[in-house]
């Protein structure tokens, strides 16, 4: 099984929705996310906590931590996503870099335009590396949707 490593600054936005979206669209049999991020904010942020609920995907219990060269260790990709030199560099790993916009204090709006990039990011990386779910599992609505 793959584990994939989502980093950004404050692990309370980005990398949260990530490993939020991969973990609810990818096999769970394949791959796992984990997250992280270089200084923590001590929880994550309420409007992508909002944002994630609105397609039926609880973070409110997430709690932010530190991107340590150990954590990255344990993992088989790293997707960085605006902690550029703050990451560490693990030999052998393989690394990406998605430039997304920071939604921390951003209008409902444009979190939800952030969230659903990153679903298409990650939707584009679980079909690239053959993550998909087998047929007939329930996935949480499309971008726009809100409950």
């Amino acid at each position: 099984m793959k584990t994939v490593l989502f980093a950004c600054v404050h692990n309370a936005g980005r990398s949260q929705m990530a490993a939020a979206w991969l973990d609810v669209l990818a096999d769970p049999s394949k791959v796992r996310a984990i997250s992280a991020g270089t200084a923590p904010a001590a929880r994550v942020h309420p409007e992508v906590v909002e944002a994630l609920a609105e397609v039926g995907i609880d973070v409110s219990q997430g709690k932010p931590r530190f991107l340590s060269e150990e954590l990255a260790s344990t993992a088989s990709m790293l997707i960085t996503m605006g902690c550029g030199e703050a990451c560490p560099v693990v030999p052998g790993l393989r690394r990406d870099d998605w430039p997304v916009e920071d939604p921390k204090g951003k209008p409902a709006p444009r979190v939800r335009e952030i969230r659903d990039d990153i679903r298409r990011r990650v939707e584009a990386l679980i079909a690239e590396e053959g993550w998909e779910r087998s047929s007939g599992v329930a996935l949480p609505p499309s971008s726009g949707s809100r409950r």
